[in-house]
């Protein structure tokens, strides 16, 4: 695997510091779910939060994933839809900026935000309008996006639209590619059963999941059951346990790697989405099993010490002395 692309719901994140989760109760809203509404219900709950803390973001899981694989050097692009807006510009700007090739195309609709809450003790909850982003659909995936490419990369919010991650997958096998997940969230798991379980049997080669996620998705209770059970439709399965780090395997190979401690926990948003982008760049630079996950864990502790997904060069500079301690194998959890 040299160069992945990833394909996903293109949003911009507009990320509200909550002083406790009074506003959650109010809507009925799951801590630590992610919920699809319509633009009238953004609106509403936005409205409920004005006067606190808040940033934007460019975001989206699987825009997150690659955009911080590009910053670990990877060769990568992204296929996704926004809207007729500046928003739209803004997203295809950051991208080129990154050096990550845009495969994006234009809808009819605004262009799609995340309104992430964030709880005191860091958990998020996104309430999510999709807008242009949900226009992309099958009939614009054709086989010469993926010239070029070894690894497709796809959300698990994308399930939205069966037929066209269907399409997706189909389309990067046939042109000799392998396919890598992430579940996504542990209620678009229970909503999906069936089409994912289908989907990771004939199609997956990777399988990236959290605990809850894992638990749902398989239906074991226990972390390295739920382990065991993905690794059996997927080639590779990754099953992070939150401070107990995570479970790896592939083929007969089962490893365990730690956390990185993060100096302080300001915001999980976009935990998952960088310890995906550290494994992949990992396996990008053929490293073991233990060097990936390590990876993924340095960048995964680094992303929850802000809020957000982006921080300042300073915190890259931390990260790539760290990778390049692991690729030496001086710096294992």
């Amino acid at each position: 695997m040299k160069r992945v692309i990833g394909i996903g719901n293109a949003l911009t994140d507009m990320l509200v510091n909550l002083k406790n989760d009074s506003v959650l109760e109010r809507f009925n809203l799951a801590k630590g779910s992610m919920s699809l509404v319509d633009s009238l219900l953004q609106t509403e709950i936005s409205k409920s939060v004005a006067g606190l803390p808040y940033s934007l973001s460019l975001g989206g899981s699987a825009g997150n994933t690659i955009r911080a694989m590009a910053k670990l050097g990877c060769r990568v692009g992204f296929i996704g839809k926004v809207g007729p807006d500046t928003t739209g510009d803004f997203f295809i700007q950051a991208l080129e900026n990154l050096n990550i090739e845009p495969m994006i195309f234009r809808g009819t609709e605004r262009s799609g935000k995340c309104v992430s809450l964030i709880s005191p003790d860091g958990e998020r909850t996104m309430i999510t309008h999709l807008g242009a982003a949900l226009e992309l659909s099958a009939a614009e995936i054709k086989p010469e996006i993926f010239e070029g490419y070894d690894c497709l990369y796809v959300e698990g919010y994308l399930v939205q639209s069966h037929e066209l991650i269907l399409e997706a997958v189909r389309r990067a096998k046939e042109c000799g590619l392998e396919v890598a997940i992430d579940l996504a969230s542990f209620n678009i798991v229970a909503e999906n059963l069936t089409f994912l379980r289908d989907l990771v049997r004939e199609y997956v080669d990777i399988v990236f999941a959290n605990e809850d996620e894992a638990k749902t998705f398989t239906c074991e209770a226990e972390p390295l059951n739920a382990l065991q059970a993905i690794s059996e439709m997927a080639g590779l399965a990754v099953v992070k346990i939150g401070t107990k780090g995570a479970l790896i395997k592939r083929g007969d190979e089962v490893v365990h790697v730690g956390i990185m401690a993060a100096a302080k926990r300001v915001d999980t948003t976009g935990a998952g989405d960088f310890y995906a982008a550290g494994f992949l760049s990992g396996l990008c630079d053929d490293l073991t099993l233990r060097q990936c996950g390590t990876i993924g864990a340095i960048t995964a502790g680094k992303v929850i010490e802000v809020v957000g997904t982006t921080f300042g060069e300073d915190a890259w500079k931390d990260i790539y002395r760290l990778v390049s301690k692991v690729k030496h194998e001086k710096y294992l959890f």
